[in-house]
């Protein structure tokens, strides 16, 4: 009886395994989910992710500690942003267009640092500029922000981040990362367009 059991148990595990393939792309090695964005574009990320859709420009994925998932700029929380128009239209320094020439800044003073509020951030100015793959026939502009907190009094080096962008501007995407999400690139990469 317990061998049937276990034959059972064997047949219905390979039944989802094949599943499982046949609804994830080739890519998706890793047992991941389908996370549908503007203008067509689908990522495949791990489940353990969190993904939080705050209006339809402000997707936060969640990919390791935070307290309360709050949007672009939470506090303390890994994780990477997926900004759509609006945030585009406000996105350099000072509330202009971003446009890629300058970080992604949606501000005009000293913002906390991505890890740890009680630090200031300052965003480049040295930068990586490059293509970088999105899914198949889609190219974004890349930038990479050398980027340091710093004391709010004296100003005094506390620690580095690199602020990474993907910027899809005919899509109207802009990917902003602060924490080096391992796999991030390679997920950019394998994604979908539906159009």
């Amino acid at each position: 009886m317990f061998k049937r059991h276990l034959a059972v148990a064997a047949a219905a595990a390979a039944t989802l395994a094949t599943l499982a393939t046949a609804v994830l792309p080739a890519h998706a090695a890793a047992p991941a989910q389908a996370l549908k964005l503007r203008a067509g574009l689908t990522l495949y990320i791990p489940i353990q992710w969190v993904v939080h859709r705050f209006g339809p420009d402000n997707v936060q994925v969640v990919t390791g500690r935070c307290g309360k998932a709050e949007g672009w700029r939470t506090l303390e929380c890994d994780a990477f942003y997926i900004l759509g128009p609006s945030y585009i239209k406000r996105g350099a320094e000072g509330f202009g267009p971003y446009t890629g020439k300058n970080p992604f800044y949606t501000a005009s003073d000293v913002q906390p640092c991505p890890y740890n509020h009680k630090w200031g951030e300052y965003v480049g100015p040295k930068v990586t500029r490059g293509l970088r793959q999105v899914g198949p026939g889609h190219k974004a502009a890349y930038n990479a922000w050398k980027s340091t907190c710093v004391t709010y009094d004296k100003g005094r080096t506390k620690g580095h981040f690199t602020q990474r962008e993907w910027y899809l501007p005919k899509s109207r995407i802009l990917v902003v990362d602060q924490w080096d999400t391992p796999g991030l690139a390679d997920t950019l990469k394998n994604a979908d367009w539906s159009r």
